[in-house]
């Protein structure tokens, strides 16, 4: 009975996984690069194949190239995780595999890092190979020399070449963000707005109740410096948030001289003198026992905030061209 009730679970196991497959339209590993796109010339295939088996037979990691013609809806950080997790790239225990993946009807393309590599071939990295060496490229139509020389710096990243990412006419962008230590964000612009609606949210209702609280406002101006400095570069960059420092550092004083001149500004400084306390904007502002410090809470509660994710190979990036 026990014997019949496993060989059922195993089946029923083994038709899960071939059902999960088939949903992922994942292809055969059939050698180090799988071209089901047609998008490389016979000649450029060999030649990175040949690459790819050099490395592997010096250093045993394996990388591998996909290209599909399309997602058909799916994203492609999902997609690389399905096959890296499929082909199982990389020596067992080690896991010092690495896909790139290219779809050109999408015009998306990633890098899929396993756990093994992540400490040489860095998110930062891989979105660097994919913004400098591949994706012009792909943008002047040769997806020979994009694979080829993307796969050539991928390689010369593993051995420790600093320079593996680097294209010969380089970008502002990245020599300004490399020279101040950091990285420029590679962001979509959803993601540039979904995060930045969160980041200036916060920092700017707190600089809102600071312009309009008498006496602790100035607090608020000094204890926000650093958040408007740090903050917004992971969404405008280092030299955006320079910008938007200065425009904070000028703008709050102004602001605040501006509104200390209104007659309901004056009427809470007086209630925090005469009586303890003033509401401000929803917010209930206590005094200190002097008008020269303070105290505030909210009127009303707000919520939390929380996260969570996996990954099935380690890192990696994606871009597009």
């Amino acid at each position: 009975m026990k014997a019949t009730v496993k060989a059922t679970a195993s089946l029923l196991v083994a038709l899960i996984a071939c059902a999960a497959g088939a949903a992922a339209d994942i292809p055969f590993l059939t050698g180090r690069v799988v071209d089901n796109a047609e998008l490389l010339s016979s000649a450029a295939s060999e030649r990175v194949t040949a690459l790819l088996k050099a490395h592997e037979t010096r250093t045993t990691e394996q990388v591998a190239v996909l290209t599909i013609a399309s997602l058909e809806g799916r994203s492609i950080e999902e997609y690389a995780v399905a096959v890296f997790e499929s082909w199982k790239l990389g020596r067992q225990g080690k896991d010092n595999g690495a896909l790139l993946i290219v779809v050109p009807r999408e015009r998306k393309m990633r890098i899929e890092v396993g756990y093994g590599l992540e400490g040489r071939l860095t998110d930062v990295a891989a979105s660097r190979i994919i913004r400098n060496v591949i994706a012009p490229r792909f943008k002047a139509g040769d997806f020979d020399r994009g694979v080829e020389d993307g796969v050539t710096a991928m390689i010369a990243q593993l051995r420790g070449d600093a320079d593996a990412g680097s294209d010969a006419k380089g970008d502002a962008k990245s020599v300004t963000s490399e020279s101040s230590g950091f990285q420029q964000p590679d962001l979509s612009i959803v993601e540039r707005i979904l995060i930045g609606a969160f980041i200036f949210g916060i920092i700017g209702l707190f600089t809102v109740v600071g312009v309009l609280t008498p006496g602790m406002g100035w607090f608020l101006y000094l204890f926000l410096i650093p958040f408007w400095a740090m903050f917004p570069m992971v969404v405008v960059g280092t030299t955006g948030a320079l910008i938007l420092l200065g425009i904070y550092l000028v703008g709050f004083p102004i602001a605040k001289l501006i509104v200390s001149r209104t007659d309901w500004y004056g009427r809470a400084k007086n209630d925090l003198r005469t009586k303890g306390s003033a509401t401000v904007g929803g917010f209930v502002i206590g005094g200190a026992g002097s008008g020269s410090s303070s105290s505030w809470s909210s009127s009303s509660s707000g919520g939390g905030f929380s996260g969570g994710g996996g990954s099935s190979g380690g890192g990696g990036s994606s871009g597009s061209w």
